[in-house]
């Protein structure tokens, strides 16, 4: 009884216990909880507070902007800034939703924590929970409210960019259909405005040139000696680099289609940037020592522009038409068609950039629009009849194939098109449509000319992608020859080349053909930007330069795991003599982590979130319960070997009908090699389930025999000394354990033997035991011991006679004298032992 209340008390007590500390410990997570909350609440106010001001600001951005697209409707150069700035306000915006995302996930997960308050009837929860759940409930209210506001602000933002395009997209539409009139008092006043133009040109440069000499000498010389210099460094590295692909070799009478082609894109290209590169760098360098006047500098620019237009169109035919190299040529012309033909394009070029030059003076000196439409009349008229009169050409080559020859006529359908053209542009031009006119000219020109060099470019890159016939090349000749590569190898060459002439084809020709048709730096760079920051499928945003900067990390990751894998197994563990196997667990350990870390921080830099990759995990855990069991077994079974390393690289192992070398452990499969040099793959899975034989688990330690028979009369201690003798004489053989001989057993021929001995390495059995039984056989023939060979003799037995009687008379058959002797049945053989002494075979009739 006593000891029934003992046991009673001592259970009552430790109850007390229990509910004391459980008391405790909740109040220590209340009081813990509280200052975290009330350490929280400051700064969520902070951020509640600057969302708040952020937001005003953002909104009287907004206001401005708006007022600012109305008052700009016919100004496209200022709707172009206008949506530049809506799109940065609209990413301003989005920063402000995306900063709260975190702090309503804390409170999202803090209230799930809480639970729901308690209903009627159920005990109280107490005081400092719901001062919490109020506290949390109030401050998402609030954020929900400063999101909702940033929401309708980024709504109204997208609807004003979308409305700055339609006002662009109009105003680019009635700029090109806008009718001008075009009459006899038009031209006169435009005669009188351009003597009045010419005048006010005149003195605008002589007081430029004037106040640059007097006040502006020394920036002057100093942008064009750095303009000059830059030029010099930019021709001389293009020449170093390129200097083979830009000029033709004219010791070559047939060139191939892949040199004709690199030579016509890459002369025309970096000739051209490396002009564009001179003029760019000038301007740049006028502009930056202030030498430049604000109604000077368009006009230079304008005229820099004119430069560089006139310089590429001149470079495309002469790289096109090769008028002077009729073998480089690459469209089938005659000589003096080649020539008509580039000299049309050249001087459709002048004129368009005069035209260009000439607007720039009117809309710098202020003249009046009557100018500029007389100016691009005058300037679409020339071009039309220039290719009217090209219509009537015959740049054809000639039929015998002589570039020499007079040439043959357009075909009818391109002769049409020209004449076509050249009419519509006078037509168009006389009606009043002067813009229209001089937007379809321009293009004719300059879109024509950079098309087709993107095209040569892009058939340049196809014909050295070609399997083959990039080692024909100048560059393919170069790298066969310098960096010795085969021909595989040069042809993956040529496809890289291939990849990065179709880059540069299109990087170079789809900004300049946008350029003219309309579109601004401004609009290239904000379609570059959205394109490689945020490019929308459905409710999925990737970017794309978020998804290159994950590439580019997870190679680096893979390229670090590569070098600590080398310097661990090459430096540290070699100089620690670590054995092989374990060189190999950690090397492989350690690139598994490697890669894996980096894939982590590639995903994370792309911009993937992990955490909504959880239904393709859900939909791989089905696969791998189908289809990929096998798989992850093997995965998991490669995990164990080089985990637990029943066997590792190098070991000598024996599975089921492979036996050989272990040469690799991988996540998959493991690679023995044979002793005839052929690698079998052997899943790591059979590996685990299945027996193993390993003959160098713990070391390579391992005995080797050699069986030895002597004959019947050899003195078995004899033997047994001889043997002794010359295994220990071998300085591979371990001598702990010692080498023996066992007598095994008494032969049918032979008394047999077995010489047993141990190695360190059992990798030079082979050759110890070649050694030994060379040494074995000559030590035999000089002691006369005798190794015995089996040794049969036959007997036949004749009973020709005793058949006769036994069928006929009874009394023996004579044989005739010619009679064929019968042959011997195989039971009447008889088989006698083997004699003692070794001696040749022989069959005894």
């Amino acid at each position: 009884m006593r000891l029934n209340l003992l046991l009673l008390r001592t259970i009552v007590t430790l109850a007390l216990f229990a509910a004391g500390g459980q008391l405790q410990g909740s109040v220590a997570f209340a009081q813990a909880q509280q200052p975290a909350q009330t350490d929280q609440a400051p700064l969520a106010n902070s951020a509640l507070d600057q969302a708040t001001k952020d937001l005003e600001k953002a909104k009287s951005t907004f206001a401005a902007l708006q007022e600012n697209v109305q008052n700009s409707a016919d100004d496209d150069d200022a709707l172009v800034k206008f949506a530049a700035s809506a799109d940065e306000l609209g990413r301003s915006l989005g920063g402000i939703s995306a900063n709260f995302a975190p702090r309503l996930e804390q409170i999202k997960n803090r209230l799930a924590e809480l639970g729901e308050p308690p209903k009627d009837g159920q005990p109280p929860e107490a005081d400092i929970v719901t001062k919490e759940r109020n506290a949390l409930t109030a401050e998402r209210a609030q954020i929900n409210v400063v999101t909702g506001d940033v929401e309708n602000l980024t709504g109204a933002v997208g609807k004003l960019t979308n409305q700055i395009a339609q006002m662009r997209r109009q105003l680019f539409a009635d700029t090109l259909l806008r009718r001008s009139d075009v009459s006899f008092s038009v031209l006169g006043e435009a005669a009188s405005t351009f003597a009045v133009e010419v005048t006010e040109f005149k003195d605008a440069l002589a007081s430029w040139l004037t106040f640059v000499w007097k006040f502006k000498r020394f920036p002057l010389f100093a942008a064009i000696f750095l303009s000059c210099a830059s030029a010099l460094i930019l021709l001389s590295v293009s020449y170093r680099l390129f200097g083979s692909y830009l000029r033709r070799d004219e010791a070559i009478e047939e060139p191939s289609y892949i040199s004709r082609l690199s030579i016509a894109f890459w002369s025309t290209v970096i000739r051209t940037m490396a002009l564009a590169a001179l003029l760019v760098t000038s301007y740049f360098f006028l502009q930056s020592f202030n030498v430049l006047r604000p109604d000077i500098a368009p006009i230079i620019g304008a005229l820099f522009g004119a430069i560089g237009l006139i310089y590429f169109v001149g470079r495309f035919t002469n790289a096109v038409f090769a008028p002077r190299e009729p073998h480089w040529r690459l469209v089938k012309l005659s000589n003096l068609g080649a020539r008509s033909i580039g000299a049309c394009l050249v001087a459709m070029a002048i004129v368009n950039a005069l035209d260009y030059f000439f607007g720039s003076i009117s809309e710098a000196m202020g003249s009046p629009l009557v100018l500029t439409v007389v100016k691009s009349l005058i300037a679409a008229l020339i071009i039309g009849l220039i290719l009217i009169a090209a219509s009537f050409g015959k740049p054809m080559l000639a039929r015998d194939g002589n570039p020499d020859s007079p040439g043959r006529r357009w075909p009818r359908g391109m002769a049409i098109i020209l004449r076509v053209l050249g009419a519509g542009l006078i037509i168009t031009a006389l009606s009043g449509y002067v813009g229209l006119a001089r937007f379809v000219a321009t293009q004719l020109i300059i879109t024509g000319a950079i098309a087709v060099t993107m095209y040569i470019g892009l058939l340049s890159g196809k014909a050295v992608s070609r399997q083959e016939d990039f080692g024909e090349s100048l560059l393919g000749g170069f790298l066969r020859k310098r960096l010795k590569l085969g021909p595989v190898a040069v042809d993956q060459a040529g496809l890289v080349a291939g990849l990065c002439i179709y880059a540069v084809a299109l990087l170079t020709g789809v900004p300049l053909i946008l350029l003219l048709w309309g579109f601004h730096v401004q609009d290239l760079q904000l379609i570059a930007y959205r394109l490689f920051t945020e490019v929308r499928l459905g409710g999925i945003s990737i970017s794309l330069l978020g998804i290159f900067t994950g590439i580019l990390l997870f190679a680096g990751g893979y390229l670090a795991t590569r070098w600590l894998q080398r310097w661990l197994d090459g430096t540290v563990m070699a100089r620690s003599h670590v054995d092989l196997g374990v060189r190999n667990s950690v090397k492989t350990g350690i690139g598994y982590l490697g890669v894996g870390v980096a894939a982590i921080f590639a995903v994370s830099a792309a911009g993937i979130d992990l955490s909504s990759l959880a239904l393709v995990a859900s939909a791989l855990s089905v696969g791998i319960g189908f289809g990929l069991q096998n798989i992850v077994s093997n995965f998991v079974s490669g995990l164990i070997l080089l985990v637990e390393r029943p066997f590792k690289v190098g070991d000598h192992i024996i599975s089921g009908t492979a036996e050989g070398i272990v040469k690799r452990i991988s996540v998959r499969a493991t690679e023995i090699e044979t002793f005839r040099k052929q690698s079998i793959i052997v899943p790591n899975s059979e590996l685990i389930n299945a027996s193993v034989g390993n003959w160098t688990h713990r070391n390579k330690m391992g005995r080797s025999e050699i069986p030895v028979s002597v004959a019947y009369h050899t003195n078995p201690q004899k033997v047994i000394d001889i043997l002794l003798e010359l295994v220990n004489d071998v300085p591979l053989v371990l001598r702990n354990p010692d080498p023996h001989v066992e007598f095994l057993r008494f032969g049918t021929y032979s008394l047999d033997f077995e010489l047993r001995f141990f190695l360190a390495d059992m990798g030079d059995g082979l050759t110890v035991r070649n050694n030994l039984r060379m040494a074995i056989l000559r030590r035999f023939q000089e002691e006369g011991i005798d190794i015995p060979l089996p040794q049969s003799d036959l007997t036949i037995h004749r009973q020709a006679d005793a058949a006769a009687a036994a069928l006929g008379s009874g009394k023996p058959a004579a044989r005739a004298d010619n009679a064929e002797e019968p042959e011997a049945k195989a039971d009447d053989d008889r088989v006698r032992p083997l004699r003692s002494k070794v001696s040749d075979a022989s069959v005894k009739k």
